[in-house]
């Protein structure tokens, strides 16, 4: 097993040409990074990593392995430190975009970020309560006691330093309180410890308020364990320099990008519809890292998009300003990740991602994986409010129509340029770019 955290001292995230190297020579890197030898490394990314066996032993009724592309998104720092971030995304555009966006902020410093709180939370649910004001008193009467019943339940956090911190009582109608533990889990998501910990005090608070015991069970909606992310741009850093631009009109254009993208943030923010698309490039970004690393990408998005609506209304996870010479954006959301624990145990591939990342927390990761949603949505705004989102989406579109429509891998370059050439990029115009290039070279299609 490779183990996590064991990568020799990090690179530099700026790889120039990248994308441009062989698949074997991108490999290498990669070896070269861990330290492995370049075999290993090629066997354990082989079918995704993970095989039909262990898949039998995950999931129930498991019929196979379903693959999805594992890339690099480059050029990331955070908090000073360089990262190369794996991503698992079958969507073309996505790690191009967020290592594009990464580059410019790295121009300007790189991205900054920390954990608001590090509590996940279980819920413990009380029905047909007689009197609401006499539960309330019982428990805060028996705080400590509860406290102490928690931190039994799982002994073994509480050795790592993590547990229990606190409990709120809220109101849910005239006969019924919900109350919620709040539980550092440390490195760990946290689901079954919260949840073994919501089962363990169900009982006694029941007993207390002589009340009905409902649900138990954590929320992912997990507000008490926030991340935030922040970075600044230069206006000069938006658009690409070249080496005879001037350095005035570079600034005159970044700012027209600038403007244009925090226009883009406030339609977000006056209008749910926009603001839902707003924040799935967000998640294009998160979920990428989230689903690379072996964690839960569902309970991931099912607390981001509750904390979007929070207020009532639902908002964009990230916004937009002008600042003095200047893009700032900011990002606030609840993520629960873990770097132990769950399918990192027995995926090999994850915990491959997690020795690229070299993080040595949950906090780590989720400060990489914030920054990583900053930077996917910076890259979509800044298209949308210039040259339009198709134009690099479709480009790399074009090699996975080149690929459908049957080109073979020294072909699929050459049929997505002639595509993104011609007005139409669809299936049945590869194919007859495929039969011009074939007849061409003497072969048949």
């Amino acid at each position: 097993m490779l183990a996590t955290g064991n990568a020799v001292s990090p690179p530099e995230s700026r790889i120039p040409g990248f994308y441009r190297l062989p698949l074997l020579e991108r490999l290498q890197h990669l070896a070269e990074r861990l330290g492995v030898p370049l075999d290993e490394l090629k066997q354990r990314l082989a079918h995704g990593g993970l095989s039909a066996d262990v898949a039998d032993k995950t999931i129930e009724n498991a019929i196979g392995v379903y693959g999805l592309p594992l890339g690099l998104a480059l050029n990331f720092r955070v908090n000073g430190v360089d990262r190369w971030v794996p991503m698992v995304v079958e969507e073309p555009s996505v790690i191009a975009a967020a290592s594009n966006a990464a580059k410019m902020v790295r121009a300007s410093g790189g991205f900054l970020a920390s954990m608001l709180d590090t509590c996940m939370t279980g819920q413990i649910e009380l029905r047909a309560v007689a009197d609401l004001t006499r539960a309330r008193q019982a428990i805060e009467a028996a705080k400590a006691q509860l406290l102490q019943i928690a931190a039994d339940a799982t002994p073994s956090l509480v050795g790592r330093g993590g547990g229990p911190r606190d409990l709120e009582v809220r109101e849910l109608g005239p006969d019924t309180l919900v109350v919620h533990i709040y539980v550092d889990c440390q490195n760990a998501m946290g689901a079954n410890l919260v949840n073994t910990i919501a089962e363990a005090l169900g009982p006694e608070l029941a007993r207390l308020t002589e009340s009905q015991l409902g649900l138990r069970i954590l929320t992912n909606l997990c507000d008490r364990r926030r991340v935030q992310a922040s970075c600044r741009i230069e206006f000069a850093h938006l658009v690409s320099v070249r080496a005879d631009d001037d350095l005035a009109t570079n600034q005159a254009s970044g700012r027209a990008v600038a403007e244009a993208v925090v226009g883009a943030s406030q339609f977000a923010e006056r209008d749910p519809y926009r603001a839902a698309t707003h924040n799935k490039g967000v998640m294009n970004g998160v979920d990428s890292v989230v689903i690379a690393t072996g964690n839960d990408y569902r309970a991931v998005e099912a607390g981001a998009h509750a904390y979007a609506a929070r207020t009532g209304r639902y908002q964009p996870l990230a916004k937009w300003t002008l600042g003095d010479e200047c893009l700032q954006g900011k990002i606030e959301m609840p993520l629960a990740l873990g770097i132990v624990g769950g399918t990192i145990r027995i995926h090999p591939t994850a915990q491959l991602a997690l020795a690229l990342l070299d993080v040595k927390s949950a906090s780590e990761l989720a400060e990489v994986a914030a920054c990583v949603g900053l930077a996917s949505n910076l890259a979509a705004l800044r298209a949308l409010g210039t040259v339009g989102i198709q134009s690099g989406h479709m480009s790399l579109h074009a090699r996975s129509v080149a690929v459908a429509a049957g080109a073979e891998l020294g072909e699929v370059d050459a049929v997505a340029r002639l595509l993104i050439a011609g007005t139409v990029i669809s299936e049945s115009a590869a194919r007859a770019i495929i039969e011009h290039i074939r007849s061409n070279a003497g072969e048949r299609p």
